[in-house]
């Protein structure tokens, strides 16, 4: 049996994403992996745990914890409407010690794969390993906030959002406290900022597949030129059909997004499918398709038929 440790942080207004999450992590496990699951919830809240306790009951291969936050993130700054919690996977070396190295993964994401290949990956010396933040890299608004920061490099910006720590060494180089240090600054993509520029050149760059953001599928599938010196074509396109998506835009639960049907396939696979909330989601949304021009229903038309459900 593969134990893989696997962390979450999210409060009241994510149980339903973070249901869908763990099952699809917990869908596209081998025979012999095992997730232990670690989630990070702050003090100050009564997390509601009844749906997530049911986790290990529907999926024998995994196991549910819970870690209490302190107040050392209550201060710090929010942007975006993303709040402290974003800030809690910066102190899993101190709240799981009992791994050297652990995945931290936000809740906004659907597995697609078993992850036992990347967290048996060699981290060496590394703090961290992660995918480049493509939009922040190749975009013009992008390369100019990294420009704007001396401690950041063009190239180099990693996104946060799929993460494997090296847990030992941070504890061991007392990296946690610059990561505090670094929190009470006004940045405007907060801890991913904090990551990327403490962690800097001692960073394992992952494939694309393991976090496919918006800006990943819309390079990978509108502009392959701008990522042919990163990837080869076998890779984006495994990435594109095989990839773990990262919802990191609009959310699907709430509005439509890039491959949004994929999120409500896992969610109508998951134990946690409810019907009204599936019919009231996409019922209030026929008016906006009556309002679709004719050359957007055809195209809607099109891809339905010719390249047919997706398959998960």
């Amino acid at each position: 049996m593969r134990i893989i440790p696997i962390a979450f942080a999210f409060d009241n207004n994510l149980i339903l994403p973070a249901c869908v999450c763990i099952s699809s992590l917990m869908m596209n496990a081998k025979e012999d992996t095992f997730y232990d699951i670690f989630i990070l919830h702050s003090s100050n809240i009564a997390l509601r745990k009844e749906e997530l306790n049911k986790l290990p009951q529907y999926y024998k291969n995994c196991r549910i914890q819970y870690r209490q936050v302190d107040h050392t993130f209550d201060s710090a700054f929010e942007i975006r409407g993303i709040t402290a919690a974003t800030y809690y996977r910066l102190l899993i070396p101190e709240l799981i010690s009992e791994y050297d190295k652990i995945i931290y993964a936000d809740v906004d994401i659907i597995f697609r794969m078993d992850l036992s290949y990347v967290y048996n990956l060699d981290l060496d010396n590394n703090y961290i390993a992660a995918t480049r933040e493509l939009g922040m890299n190749l975009t013009e608004d992008g390369k100019k906030y990294i420009s704007s920061m001396k401690e950041l490099s063009l190239g180099e910006y990693i996104q946060a959002g799929f993460i494997i720590i090296n847990t030992k060494v941070l504890k061991d180089e007392d990296i946690i406290l610059r990561f505090k240090d670094w929190s009470n600054k006004k940045l405007r993509f907060q801890d991913q900022d904090i990551l990327n520029i403490v962690c800097k050149e001692r960073i394992l760059y992952l494939s694309l597949e393991y976090n496919m953001t918006d800006y990943s599928y819309l390079f990978a599938m509108r502009k392959p030129e701008m990522i042919k010196d990163l990837f080869s074509n076998e890779a984006i396109n495994f990435a594109i059909n095989h990839g773990n998506i990262h919802f990191n835009g609009h959310k699907p639960w709430k509005k439509y997004s890039v491959n949004f049907d994929i999120w409500w396939e896992y969610y109508r696979k998951s134990p946690f499918f409810d019907e009204k909330f599936y019919f009231e989601f996409f019922y209030k949304r026929l008016n906006e398709l009556d309002q679709l021009s004719l050359w957007k229903r055809i195209k809607i038309l099109i891809r339905y038929f010719v390249y047919g459900k997706r398959e998960i």
